[in-house]
């Protein structure tokens, strides 16, 4: 494993050549074009539009010019959290550095290097003052005599001379020769008294003069990974997972180290806290985790959602629930008292006197008219609504694997018969017990094995051996079970999937060899028992796969290290930052928070799933033995698990497996809509691959993706290699498809489809009655089989912890940013990067109704018919609140 200050000493920015440009009759040449050694290829770029290599520019005339009068205004946005933090003696010392003219302190950099000398030219300095107020935003203005050598505005060095920090929307620039410049900013400036380096904006202006500052801001933003980092800093660095718990405190917390060769893993956002006095390998757990402050929500997604949200139902919500149900084993006595969730809701004792809770959730508690308890009543599932016994059906069992929560694990049986890949001597038996003679009698017969799959007809859920060698392991914690699982489709003519075979794996233990069995559709009683259970474990498999890798594993933990090499290798004048940033929004803040509060040793995660404290480490031997970059584009993905081959003839060049694949459908959709933009973005900027190969920004954060944040799989032969704008067009557009559309699929259904948790539940307590049972045991389940069934399912106290959760993480923010709503202002002010975007909006508009369009057709089965909730969790828009719709930009919960 990498040390920090090893992963400086290898991956420090050496030799980086930023990015040029010309202005020509007032426009930017095919902007930001990289800036490469070869003086032919700044040749080529110039004649190939008309222009002599070496113009003469009107400044360098013996015509004495005026200086420009220009006028700054600085727009600052007062925010709440802002506002009370400054409360006290520091706000009456920022008064009077408003009242004084002090508070900014801004220094404009010239685009241009000095002709004569070839060095940069000298700064141009003033101080802004406060002017107005208007509304949440506090107006400063500075004004300036600028010279007429002194070229262009590249960029505005700010010094905060306030004590508290302040959020700078945009600095407007008016007078200028050419016209108004405007610098987006949409950043926290520190105040110099936490920290003395000043803050760097750049404008969208030629950069040949700002080389140095472009250097110093990424060397600035990588920091020496050295100490302690400040939750003003904006440091990005990598790290292992070695923060889940208190060890010091609680021995118990302590969880495999995620990172390295035990346990391969992506590295998350370097903090530097101090270690562990018990054991040095593990960082103290200090509430408040630290990530770069750019990185944090914006104040309405943090005031309406994430802390708060989160918080008051950690804080408030779950310790009521804990204190109501004192019985933490406590099952649901019968059906009837899992509906009253929904009807009647649970007395809660009285939330603490502020009642935030009230505002952030008001879905889950309701007010109580002497306010001497409160009522927690959860809202009905749209799943519930539409079909009180949507779940018992097997049909419904089936459809979800292609239209639910978790469409991503089911996949193509190539092979026969089927075989486990796990050592036999550990594990037991290899082959499977799902027979030749099992599949024919479950099929009618009217076809053979072999048949069914070179007609691609069979299909699976395959949970064996991801979950077996963890069986004996979990059953040694109080109150769970777990097997290893595969489960038989078998494709109806009609394009529906039919349940057929479902085997349940226990590995020899206690003494006892190695148990399976099979179960299939009964007309018996016993047989319809025994296959509703054997239902049951298999959707707590799925979920807790779902959770761990689809969601988790795949779209929140495998994106942290994109976000961090963008920021410490693109600079932010960079296209593909400028491509990137929206979709890379909020992640570090999400994760940060979830290792902090969900996902944490003895957090609300592994409390409500079977895996318990081998939650995470689950998914590391998932990413170590499965996860390849190269198989996340969702193309890649559908073709691995034998859903789609490649067909130039087909819409997208892809022919589905299941013609009626809801989420492969309408991905595609998304796919080929996102793919036109982000081609027509790169084929800008990058017209050929010499510039891509020489572009060493985009090569150093392309290899250090690959070395560091993913360096656990550095050595893999699958990383694809970036020499083409075909390469980065691919690339970028799994980083964006992960982020956006593949988080979205797997995030914003969760209250819809898991809501109800008889239907997914995340957490199995029995054994199924048949393995190895006593006679008293088969008695007690032969006399009543309801009763098995919920003691299988979860107790109170875990069912409605993970309600609340599902809800709570299904919800869109009202301030989300959906793909294709609103161009950034870096593409809205370049007319061919702003047509294309228009292009990308129209497209999606236009998906949104093919959707609505396959939702109202009957044909299709596995998203239309009687009870049958349509699938729309790729619709690209979506309003506030718990939708099952909406495609954010970025994992931002």
């Amino acid at each position: 494993m990498l040390k920090p200050n090893q992963i400086h000493q290898s991956h420090s920015i050496r030799n980086l050549l930023p990015f040029t440009g010309q202005f020509i009759h007032g426009f930017l040449t095919p902007a930001f074009l990289p800036l490469h050694n070869s003086n032919m290829n700044q040749t080529r770029k110039t004649v190939k539009l008309g222009i002599h290599p070496n113009p003469i520019k009107a400044t360098l005339t013996n015509t004495p010019e005026k200086a420009s009068a220009v006028k700054a205004t600085v727009t600052v946005k007062q925010t709440v959290t802002s506002f009370i933090k400054n409360i006290g003696v520091q706000q009456g010392l920022d008064e009077i550095h408003d009242l004084l003219g002090k508070t900014l302190l801004l220094e404009l950099v010239s685009a241009d290097l000095d002709h004569k000398t070839g060095v940069e030219k000298s700064k141009i300095k003033g101080y802004a003052h406060r002017v107005r107020k208007d509304g949440n935003n506090v107006e400063y203005e500075a004004e300036f005599e600028i010279p007429a050598d002194f070229g262009e505005i590249g960029a505005v060095v700010v010094e905060n001379e306030h004590h508290k920090e302040m959020f700078i929307e945009h600095i407007v620039f008016a007078g200028v020769p050419n016209g108004v410049v405007s610098v987006s900013c949409n950043s926290w400036v520190h105040s110099k008294f936490d920290n003395p380096r000043n803050r760097v904006f750049f404008t969208n202006k030629t950069p040949s003069g700002l080389r140095r500052l472009r250097e110093e801001e990424l060397l600035n933003l990588q920091g020496n990974g050295l100490g302690q980092r400040k939750s003003s800093e904006r440091i990005y660095d990598y790290d292992v997972y070695n923060d889940l718990g208190d060890v010091d405190t609680d021995p118990t917390k302590k969880r495999s180290i995620l990172g390295g060769k035990d346990f391969p893993y992506p590295r998350r956002c370097r903090t530097g806290r101090p270690r562990c006095r018990t054991d040095p390998s593990y960082e103290k757990w200090e509430a408040g985790f630290y990530v770069p402050r750019d990185e944090a929500f914006s104040e309405v997604k943090q005031m309406t959602f994430s802390t708060n949200f989160v918080y008051s139902m950690l804080t408030a919500i779950i310790p009521s629930l804990e204190a109501t149900i004192l019985d933490p084993d406590l099952g649901f006595p019968n059906f009837n008292a899992i509906d009253e969730l929904y009807t009647q809701g649970l007395n809660l004792p009285a939330l603490d006197k502020k009642e935030l809770w009230k505002s952030v959730l008001p879905r889950l508690i309701k007010t109580v008219s002497n306010e001497a308890h409160s009522l927690l009543r959860f809202e009905t599932p749209e799943t519930l609504d539409r079909d009180k016994f949507f779940w018992l059906r097997d049909e419904e069992f089936s459809r979800q694997t292609l239209a639910g929560l978790n469409p991503l694990s089911i996949k193509l049986v190539t092979e026969w018969p089927l075989k486990s890949k796990l050592d036999p001597k550990v594990y037991g038996p290899a082959e499977s017990t799902i027979t030749t003679d099992i599949i024919q009698r479950e099929i009618n017969e009217v076809m053979t094995v072999h048949k069914a799959i070179d007609e691609k007809r069979l299909f699976m859920l395959d949970y064996h051996d991801l979950f077996l060698p963890y069986v004996e392991r979990v059953r040694d914690l109080k109150g769970r079970t777990l097997y290893g699982s595969r489960t038989i489709f078998f494709l109806n003519p009609d394009g529906t999937l039919k349940p057929i075979a479902i085997e349940l794996t226990r590995p020899p233990m206690d003494g006892k060899p190695q148990w399976k069995e099979v179960y299939t559709p009964c007309l018996h009683s016993t047989g319809d028992w025994l296959w509703k259970l054997a239902k049951t474990h298999v959707l707590a498999h799925d979920s807790i796969y779902h959770q761990l890798v689809s969601h988790w594993l795949k779209t929140h933990a495998c994106s942290e290290p994109y976000v961090i090499a963008t920021n410490r290798h693109l600079s932010v004048m960079h296209p593909i930052y400028r491509l990137l940033h929206p979709h890379l929004r909020y992640t570090m803040e999400i994760n940060a928070l979830a290792r902090e509060s969900l996902i944490s040793a003895d957090g609300p995660i592994e409390k409500i799933m079977t895996l318990g404290k081998y939650y995470l480490e689950v998914g590391s031997v998932f990413y170590d033995q499965y996860w390849r970059f190269d198989q996340q584009s969702l193309p890649a993905d559908l073709i691995s698990r034998g859903m789609a081959v490649e067909d130039p003839s087909a819409p997208q060049g892809l022919r589905l497996t299941i013609k009626d694949y809801p989420y492969a459908n309408d991905g595609l959709l998304l796919w080929d809509a996102l793919k036109q933009w982000v081609a027509e973005y790169v084929n800008h900027y990058y017209p050929n691959s010499s510039m891509v190969e020489a572009d060493q920004e985009l090569q150093a954060w392309w290899t250090e993706i690959r070395t560091v944040g993913h360096g656990d799989k550095k050595d893999e032969p699958w990383w694809p290699v970036l020499e083409t704008p075909k390469d980065l067009i691919e690339i970028l557009m799994t980083i964006i498809w992960v982020a956006s559309c593949q988080h979205a699929a797997v995030n914003f259904g969760q209250y819809t489809y898991a809501g109800y948790f008889p239907s997914r539940p995340s957490f199995t307590r029995a054994k199924m009655p048949n393995e190895d049972p006593t006679e008293d045991e088969w008695r007690r389940f032969s006399r009543k089989p309801e009763a098995a069934l919920l003691e299988c399912l979860p107790s109170q106290i875990q069912a409605t912890r993970a309600m609340a959760i599902w809800d709570v993480i299904s919800h869109h923010s009202p301030d989300e940013e959906y793909v294709g709503e609103k161009p950034e202002a870096s593409w809205a002010e370049n007319p061919i990067t702003k047509a294309a975007f228009e292009r990308l909006h129209g497209k999606l508009k236009e998906v949104e109704a093919i959707i609505d369009e396959r939702n109202a057709d009957c044909n299709l089965k596995n998203r239309n018919g009687a009870g049958i909730t349509p699938y729309e969790l790729l619709k690209p828009f979506s309003e506030p609140g718990v939708t099952g719709k909406g495609v954010p930009n970025s994992v931002s919960i």
